[in-house]
């Protein structure tokens, strides 16, 4: 990498680290304003925000691990996004806003006591670091693969820069961020696809050489028996996650909940083919690497294709989608201890400044142990294993309990705790000391043992004639959750919001409008910054309109 590649990154780290402390005071006004964002927030921000916390995850390094590897079958898997955030949007998202709740753990708390609200708080705090740790591990290794800096560091770097503005700002601070990330990741993926293809030989050439069966959606490993139990997976995962359902809950009404899944399926039907070609290309550019190698291939490609300074912007794009996870994840266990542990159980007549200021010290402590957590991933077999072993243990057995509650008046907190003990003991055992099992039957496992319990559990209470919750679902106490004052600060979030949104993006594309003219063969990068610019454009006149 040259100087230039070095001065890009850290100008686009400073403008996201600078938009995080610009919601510094706004963030700081009440819990309302750091927990939910005044619970009113443009559903297209919290959207956007939703998809590329989710894309992130392993976008990059697993699954970009996976198309260099296999082809087409990382697309086929992430398709498994599309089908179940249609499911999520037609089923349960607005059934979230409808409970009231700032929080999942919240709803836990009212639905079925504090004691199985802690219980949950205590494992998704296990799950989360885990799922941070291996979001935080892929760019520190896209970054140290293409500077000379160790692994650990480029972590601890990148991992600092999180933990300052998500402690500063909260929700807002993380939706902004989201969307400038989104726009920067775009652009940098649009950039390298047509100096790809041209390093391959053109479409022909790529199509010619690539491996047999490279664009077949499935393989013995990946198969279509994987496809369906990773969409029963990805279901209960978009649709219960605590992360995500912080989207469907700031905003304003139901059907805005479900605008929020319905874009997000949108978004995920179209990019995984954008997104996954550099690494198919590499494939025929480079077909050497073996081991753990294919994890960099995204970034190895980047090198040989780029000039200097569009490598920093795409590696900025990376940094910035993968943030985005990471953000998202350690802000939503900040608020949880905050608002359901330090205020219920510590501290129970907690000011609003004292709320804030436990969400940011908790805020730090997460981003810390994540941190050293994601220094420790190449000791467990590398991040994909490290991914796909950690959703098919503990995605099925965290998430579809809580779900099944929103539609269920008889489950308990007994029922709901043995279904996700019995998918995390049996699923965990047989993963530590059971009969070495291939993906299919490791995810189906995975998810279809809790939701067996509870099926089980919901035809005894039927029997029974037993109902716990009478009242579920016959009201939506959701609409007049905020004070008129707090409506008054989520307008004035939003317009301040959508300025800043505005200004970041027109900042962003004139920087790459910059970086495109000054660069050999950048013209694409100067086209694609001066579309990113006017875009600005709207947003500025949609911010003069909220009232």
């Amino acid at each position: 990498m040259a100087q230039l590649d070095f001065i890009v990154m850290a100008v686009f780290a400073l403008l996201v680290l600078g938009i995080g402390m610009l919601f510094t005071r706004i963030g700081s006004k009440n819990s309302s304003a750091f927990f939910e964002a005044g619970g009113a927030t443009p559903w297209w921000i919290n959207s956007i925000s939703l998809f590329i916390s989710y894309f992130s995850a392993g976008t990059f390094v697993v699954w970009g691990s996976i198309a260099y590897k296999s082809g087409f079958v990382a697309n086929g898997i992430q398709l498994t996004m599309v089908f179940g955030g249609v499911l999520v949007a037609l089923f349960i998202a607005a059934r979230w806003k409808r409970t009231g709740a700032v929080t999942a753990a919240e709803y836990i708390g009212k639905r079925l006591g504090t004691g199985t609200q802690k219980f949950y708080t205590f494992l998704i705090m296990l799950h989360g670091l885990f799922t941070t740790a291996s979001v935080l591990y892929p760019v520190g290794k896209m970054v140290s693969v293409a500077t000379p800096l160790s692994l650990n560091t480029c972590i601890l770097i990148i991992g600092g820069v999180i933990v300052l503005y998500t402690s500063a700002g909260g929700l807002w601070a993380v939706l902004v961020t989201d969307v400038v990330q989104f726009v920067i990741l775009t652009a940098a993926v649009v950039i390298v696809i047509p100096m790809a293809l041209q390093e391959a030989g053109g479409m022909h050439a790529f199509v010619d050489k690539a491996p047999d069966g490279f664009f077949n959606f499935f393989n013995s490993e990946y198969s279509f028996g994987f496809f369906l139990a990773f969409l029963a997976y990805q279901t209960v995962y978009i649709g219960g996650n605590w992360a995500y359902v912080q989207r469907y809950t700031s905003v304003s009404s139901e059907r805005n909940s479900k605008k929020v899944a319905w874009l997000f399926t949108l978004l995920y039907l179209v990019s995984p083919f954008i997104w996954m070609l550099p690494p198919m290309l590499y494939r025929v550019i480079n077909p050497t690497l073996t081991g753990l190698q294919p994890e960099g291939a995204y970034m190895m490609l980047c090198q040989q294709v780029l000039p200097a300074g569009l490598i920093g912007l795409v590696l900025s794009g990376m940094i910035s989608a993968s943030a985005s996870k990471a953000n998202t994840t350690i802000n939503i266990m900040a608020v949880v201890f905050a608002h359901d542990v330090y205020k219920k159980v510590l501290n129970r007549h907690a000011s609003e400044k004292a709320l804030v200021r436990a969400a940011r010290f908790f805020t730090v402590f997460f981003g810390g142990v994540t941190i050293g957590i994601a220094m420790l991933v190449p000791l467990i077999g590398g991040i994909v294993e490290m991914v796909l072993s950690t959703a098919s243990i503990a995605g099925g057995a965290l998430f579809a309990p809580i779900i099944w509650t929103l539609y269920s008046r008889r489950q308990t907190a007994v029922s709901v705790v043995t279904a996700s003990v019995c998918g995390l003991v049996i699923s965990l055992g047989l993963k530590l000391m059971g009969p070495k099992l291939d993906r299919v039957w490791e995810t189906a496992l995975g998810v279809g043992i809790p939701i067996v319990v509870l099926l089980l559990w919901e035809v005894y209470y039927f029997i029974k004639k037993e109902e716990v919750a009478p009242e579920l679902l016959q009201s939506s106490p959701s609409a007049a959750t905020h004070t008129v004052e707090q409506q008054g600060d989520a307008r004035t979030q939003n317009q301040f919001g959508m300025r800043v949104i505005a200004a970041a993006i027109a900042i962003v594309g004139g920087g790459i409008a910059v970086l495109g003219w000054v660069a050999v063969g950048g013209r694409v990068a100067l086209i694609t910054g001066l579309v990113i610019a006017l875009c600005s454009w709207p947003l500025f006149r949609a911010a003069k309109g909220i009232k």
